[in-house]
């Protein structure tokens, strides 16, 4: 690439882990020549240590160590989350074959979007998506990426940290073998997260590097595929449709499938045991903010492309196209098997509707307690952009401080608790923010910031890739105001109460 197409000496800019810059002038900055940017290169390989020479100045102020296998690991951790869990109610909503579409959809824009990410990321030497916006519209585009990354990745800890309200309680009611829930402290949701929060997410939030995680985001990873595998296994042992014990789940204010006899157990079952193709309902409304909220990575992947070792665009695209395809496939059949299990009857938190068969289930009681534990330790990983963001808008000129580090943190978790405990319902939750701030993240961001940064000399404006990312940054307006509007029509209506109540 030609190096005076790179307004190098005003947009280069210093990087530390949370978010920290300062202005590089020319004299500071190493010669570069025309395979700077090479795929088959290291990028910005001048800017790390070689052999006994002094340290120079760094975009970084570490040498990326993260293996490529570790930032799968990382990057699938961010993908995955409690959007899994309402994936089998999207597609009763949806059926089959339009999920399956919406699905496949969401998944490749997902991966254009990062590869819109990475090439602007590679013309100015810069990984941190809050510069990005800077670059291309100065302070006003910073603040709007700081804002859509926190407002979305607080929205999914809110969603991780209410599966650990609400299935906590749960567990521990199956390990006491109580029939009902009682009123003790230690079955109170808002109590066991709090507790939660601070005894194993805060510790994994104070590390100052994404990499670290690459251990728990690994295990994480594992309880989901057992998700996977138990949700799979269950298809074939319940019955559809539900026996009559569910009625002991009263308590946990599930409407039970009551049978009078064999005639009125089979005309139900051949009414709600079958399955559909393409369904169009109220609650259609949110299948498509649930689906992209489920692959929203992107504040995540640029900090993950920072601490790679030895990185590349290409070797941090394939990062990024595997983990997508893994979790596309994990969606799918979760999914799938979900709802060919429960039908109609399915919840918005899957784990709910198997209680609904046996709340003392030892298989479900184990794969609760997976589940758990794999958000629980995306919620480390999902801190990080946030805290970045926060930093890149209040604190950017200050040097690293453990003192504010950990109070950042503190204060994310302790107001991510307090929306968990007032928050009326994990759906509302999905809905709102994915409709709102993952556009923006997927779609918008992307595609305007690649068309602003991208030299003209190198792509002109009416170039095919500049009108393909421009259709991409309307298509995310689009579904934005379509998102809105469908949300705002089912609420006004009453459907979006009865939704969020599933």
């Amino acid at each position: 690439m030609n190096s005076m197409a790179i307004p190098i000496q005003t947009e280069m800019v210093e990087l530390v882990p949370n978010g920290k810059h300062s202005s590089l002038n020319a004299s500071s900055i190493p010669s570069v020549g025309n395979d700077r940017f090479d795929d088959n290169q290291p990028e910005m390989e001048e800017f790390l240590p070689h052999g006994a020479e002094k340290k120079q100045t760094h975009f970084t102020d570490f040498e990326g160590k993260t293996s490529f296998g570790m930032s799968v690991f990382n990057l699938s951790n961010a993908i995955m989350g409690s959007g899994i869990l309402g994936l089998a109610y999207a597609m009763a909503n949806t059926g089959i074959l339009l999920f399956l579409f919406l699905l496949t959809a969401v998944a490749l824009l997902s991966s254009y979007s990062i590869h819109l990410l990475l090439k602007s990321s590679g013309i100015v030497g810069i990984r941190a998506y809050e510069q990005l916006g800077y670059r291309a519209f100065g302070t006003p585009g910073k603040l709007a990426a700081a804002v859509a990354i926190t407002l979305q990745n607080i929205g999914a800890m809110s969603s991780y940290l209410y599966i650990v309200k609400s299935e906590v309680p749960l567990v521990i009611q199956t390990f006491l073998n109580l029939e009902e829930k009682t009123t003790d402290w230690y079955m109170n949701g808002n109590y066991l997260v709090i507790m939660v929060s601070v005894s194993i997410i805060l510790p994994l939030a104070l590390m100052k590097q994404l990499g670290y995680l690459g251990y728990a985001s690994g295990f994480s990873l594992s309880c989901m595929v057992f998700f996977l595998i138990s949700v799979i296994y269950k298809k074939f042992n319940i019955p559809c449709p539900l026996p009559d014990r569910v009625n002991t789940t009263v308590s946990l204010n599930y409407t039970p499938v009551s049978m009078n006899n064999n005639q009125d157990e089979q005309a139900v079952g051949d009414g709600i045991c079958s399955s559909s193709l393409f369904t169009l309902n109220s609650q259609t409304a949110y299948t498509i903010p649930i689906m992209a909220f489920a692959f929203v990575c992107h504040p995540e992947v640029l900090p993950i492309y920072t601490e790679l070792k030895d990185p590349t665009k290409k070797k941090m695209q394939c990062i990024s196209n595997i983990s997508i395809a893994v979790m596309y496939i994990m969606y799918f059949l979760a999914a799938l098997f979900g709802y060919l299990t429960f039908y109609g009857q399915v919840e918005s938190e899957l784990l709910h509707t198997y209680s609904r068969v046996d709340p003392f289930d030892v298989l479900i009681l184990c794969v609760r307690v997976a589940v758990l534990t794999a958000v629980t330790l995306t919620v480390p990983i999902v801190l990080f952009p946030v805290r970045r963001a926060i930093q890149q808008m209040l604190f950017q000129d200050k040097e690293f401080s453990w003192i504010r580090h950990t109070i950042i943190a503190v204060i994310l978790l302790t107001s991510i608790n307090l929306l968990v405990i007032f928050a009326p319902s994990i759906l509302g939750i999905f809905g709102l923010i994915g409709a709102t701030s993952a556009p923006c993240l997927i779609f918008i961001f992307p595609a305007i910031f690649y068309i602003r940064i991208m030299p003209k000399d190198k792509e002109p404006t009416k170039s095919p890739p500049k009108i393909l990312a421009a259709l991409f940054a309307c298509l995310g307006v689009l579904f934005m105001i379509m998102s809105l509007s469908f949300i705002i029509i089912d609420w006004a209506s009453g459907g979006g109460k009865s939704g969020g109540s599933h």
